[in-house]
């Protein structure tokens, strides 16, 4: 049940529009739970659910748990079971999601756009090896995700992580997930803002605060201050986006209603100005209606996009100023979008005359003994830290003149790069049906496969392709705004059943957002996709116009090359 003090205070001043039928939302009285998601939450403060894992279930094993706190609440501690092993994707659908379950964990920690120095780094390369089977990947939302988690270890894995300052708390849940921070914020020499303490009180007033801890679903927040828009805010609930204002001088244009999965939507910019010490306020607006407005009857509806379709940018102003902030913002043009957003790999100079160096793994997959790597060469280096990016990287930042290409080099001993192939640095995976539940083929082994088979038949590609592979129809790795966007499922081949993909193309964000365009019946199967990609990129590169990007030639080329098939002439 809602607190009361949820309840916009001044609610007969403002025209709330009322669907058609009644959606669960809670100011406008409908507060019963109507579904399981949230009689779950009503029953219980998913937070509450820590005391029990550090004080019952560790102690007494995965048997003990009760599976409302195993299917629901453990994820708001960032903790979701993984997929047992010899279920392939066919049984993905069929099966209950109880007898998916393995009795390990999946465990997130959260870094929302914070440096990690040496201690941190090492922190999380030694729970890695200690607890999670050396394993270890970096996600598109800045955290670190480990593997094989048993329930017994999960109080020393807090302690050891909460000793450098980290967290999993609502990493997972219908929270506020982890925070998209620039990776060089405070830093860059052209950045228009730093946010970093903008992003740093969100999380110290809003984590754990039972106030937002049951909002409808997901809630996804991106900050940036850096004009390369390297956060992806086009596709966050919630974004930030650095901007000047003619008189005020630097500050934020507020961006909302963002999201992916099977509805893509890109986020409403509302062409405002909001100062670095009002965006806390700002960001409580936005998720206070979410919580009170958002759609809780049906969970595929329970995300913001969904209002903001149905009520418009300006009535959604309007009830974030009238109810919320109870001020008027101030209008500003939307800033400028790059060409294509920053992901900063490379050596660049800092505004301080020392260097970052952004790092690629292969499509996010690292390991502790990586991670216990980096720290060392951060400390042997008197690096400040590193920062993980919104495209699986990570940037290592203040590393001095002299030793920036000696530290580029050394990181190439750890199996990371400063000087990635375009396939290297532009390609992206999720978890895929190694681990996940709602996967339905295999991606992190596969897109690393066409890496490397890419890198053969295209050693010189003097462009940029993004290709994003995803392993079900949710697209937690960005799919629909790929150029090259890949989403798992079951294909017939030869009259078998085998795994593959619906192919996603053209799609990206910057300056021409836009979802990726789908082939009608076109389907590629995972033997064959390396040929695929093969075929499409090389129609490309024979077909452009000078200075032509891949998405635009896709939206003029002959549905055939898109197809992988000759034309004939």
């Amino acid at each position: 049940m809602p607190d009361l003090r949820f309840k916009p205070q001044a609610a007969q001043t403002t025209e709330i529009p009322r669907p058609k039928r009644a959606e669960g939302q809670w100011a406008l009285g409908y507060t019963e739970p109507l579904n399981k998601n949230e009689q779950s939450k009503k029953d219980d403060d998913p937070l509450n659910v820590r005391d029990r894992i550090l004080h019952t279930y560790s102690r007494r094993g995965f048997d003990s748990i009760d599976p409302a706190d195993l299917r629901g609440r453990f994820r708001w501690m960032g903790l979701y079971t993984q997929r047992a092993p010899g279920f392939d994707g066919g049984k993905t659908a069929q099966l209950e999601e109880e007898e998916l379950d393995d009795r390990y964990f999946m465990m997130r920690v959260r870094t929302d756009g914070a440096i990690l120095d040496g201690p941190a780094l090492r922190a999380l390369g030694e729970v890695s090896t200690a607890y999670a089977r050396n394993t270890a990947d970096i996600t598109d939302r800045n955290n670190i995700q480990y593997h094989w988690i048993e329930i017994e270890s999960v109080p020393a894995i807090w302690e050891r992580l909460e000793s450098v300052g980290l967290t999993t708390l609502e990493a997972c849940g219908d929270s506020p997930r982890p925070f998209l921070g620039s990776p060089v914020a405070g830093i860059a020499r052209d950045e228009i803002i730093d946010g970093s303490e903008a992003l740093e009180e969100i999380k110290r007033r809003i984590l754990g605060n039972p106030d937002y801890s049951n909002l409808p679903r997901k809630f996804k927040t991106a900050l940036t201050g850096h004009p390369s828009h390297d956060v992806a805010p086009e596709v966050n609930d919630v974004a930030f986006v650095g901007t000047v204002h003619p008189e005020h001088g630097p500050g934020f244009d507020l961006w909302v209603g963002g999201g992916l999965s099977t509805n893509p939507m890109l986020a409403h910019k509302l062409g405002v100005w909001i100062p670095v010490g009002e965006v806390v306020d700002a960001w409580e607006g936005v998720a206070g209606i979410f919580r009170d407005y958002g759609y809780r009857r049906l969970r595929s509806k329970a995300r913001l996009k969904f209002l903001l379709a149905d009520w418009g940018k300006e009535k959604f102003r309007e009830v974030l100023e009238n109810e919320y902030l109870h001020r008027q913002l101030v209008d500003n043009p939307s800033p400028e979008s790059p060409v294509v957003p920053g992901d900063h790999i490379g050596i660049h100079e800092q505004k301080d005359g020392r260097f970052y160096v952004g790092a690629a793994p292969v499509v996010g997959r690292i390991d502790g003994t990586t991670l216990s790597g980096l720290a060392d060469l951060v400390e042997t280096y008197g690096a400040t830290g590193a920062r993980l990016t919104a495209y699986q990287k990570l940037v290592v930042l203040g590393v001095a003149a002299e030793d920036a290409e000696a530290f580029a080099d050394d990181l190439e001993k750890i199996g990371l790069t400063a000087r990635p192939s375009n396939w290297r640095r532009s390609t992206m995976a999720c978890t895929g049906i190694e681990f996940c539940k709602l996967a339905i083929v295999d991606t992190k082994e596969r897109a690393r496969r066409l890496v490397t088979e890419l890198e053969k038949r295209f050693p010189d590609l003097d462009t940029d392709i993004t290709v994003n592979v995803n392993g079900c129809p949710n697209a937690c790795a960005r799919t629909q705004v790929a150029d090259i966007g890949l989403k798992g499922q079951l294909v017939m081949d030869d009259g078998r059943q085998v795994e593959g993909f619906q192919v996603h193309l053209g799609g990206g964000l910057g300056l021409n957002p836009a979802m990726g365009r789908k082939l009608r019946a076109h389907k590629v199967t995972s033997a064959g996709l390396d040929d695929y990609v093969t075929a499409v990129v090389s129609a490309y590169l024979a077909d452009r116009t000078d200075g032509e990007r891949f998405a635009a030639w896709v939206a003029r080329a002959d549905e055939q090359l898109l197809r992988g098939e000759p034309v004939a002439v």
